[in-house]
């Protein structure tokens, strides 16, 4: 995880208390902001509830509610965290937050139209554009692995609506792919079953050999690392588009 830089200490109370801002810039968020031991979407869930809780929701708190869209917390999951804790801390602490919440998330109410939110641990990467052309909707690429030196492996993340095309990945022996949802909501389907919901956590081993689609659900974003199994003799198969009535019906 990228080291979280801070420069506000210093800033605002470099000569009137430098060690406390040393202490805001470099430990605080140089240090324990910074370490990978939890994701920075839960750390911004942790500080706003924190902060909550004591009724603090002054210029810092609107500060903080910025740096969880930021990392990732979308405008509905900061709705139902804050109606949770509601019941926690009081419902005066709640409305008082959902007054800076509303603001921050005002343009992007949903926070769906947002892609630099999402991506989940291991980030958004590029536009897939070279894959583009086997898409419905977008869908963004961050290797993981240098393809031409080791065994496959990235993050992919579809926009809502996203899904890539029916397609088989090929092999005479081994091959297929495996799926680990990290972030969001989506589907899977293979030829002739049912879809599959996926979410954060999810599995999905996919045999060689086998028609299928992934994608995001219509009103959510969704990541997923996939890793290409070895194999004899692989190769992609890419079919037809996932109709938007079968799409739709889910």
């Amino acid at each position: 995880m990228p080291k979280v830089a801070q420069t506000a200490g210093r800033e605002q109370l470099g000569d009137f208390a430098p060690m406390f801002a040393a202490l805001n810039d470099d430990v605080l968020f140089g240090e324990v902001w910074s370490d990978d031991a939890l994701t920075l979407k839960m750390r911004s869930a942790l500080t706003i509830t924190t902060l909550v809780a004591k009724g603090l929701v002054d210029a810092s708190f609107e500060y903080h509610i910025q740096t969880a869209k930021r990392n990732g917390i979308t405008a509905p999951e900061m709705a139902a965290m804050l109606t949770h804790v509601a019941f926690y801390v009081g419902w005066p602490n709640a409305w008082a937050a959902f007054r800076v919440a509303v603001k921050v998330y005002a343009d992007d109410p949903q926070g769906l139209s947002e892609p630099e939110a999402h991506g989940g641990v291991f980030g958004l990467g590029q536009p897939n554009d070279a894959y583009a052309q086997y898409f419905t909707g977008k869908s963004y690429l961050n290797p993981l692995t240098d393809p031409g030196k080791t065994q496959f492996v990235a993050n992919v993340t579809f926009e809502p609506g996203c899904r890539n095309h029916w397609h088989i990945h090929h092999a005479d022996e081994g091959g297929g792919q495996i799926l680990l949802v990290t972030d969001g909501c989506g589907w899977y389907q293979e030829w002739g079953k049912e879809a599959q919901a996926l979410k954060p956590g999810d599995c999905v081993t996919i045999p060689a050999n086998v028609k299928h689609w992934h994608g995001a659900a219509k009103d959510s974003w969704m990541s997923h690392v996939a890793f290409e199994a070895c194999g004899m003799n692989m190769s992609n198969e890419w079919c037809e588009p996932v109709s938007d009535e079968d799409y739709l019906k889910l």
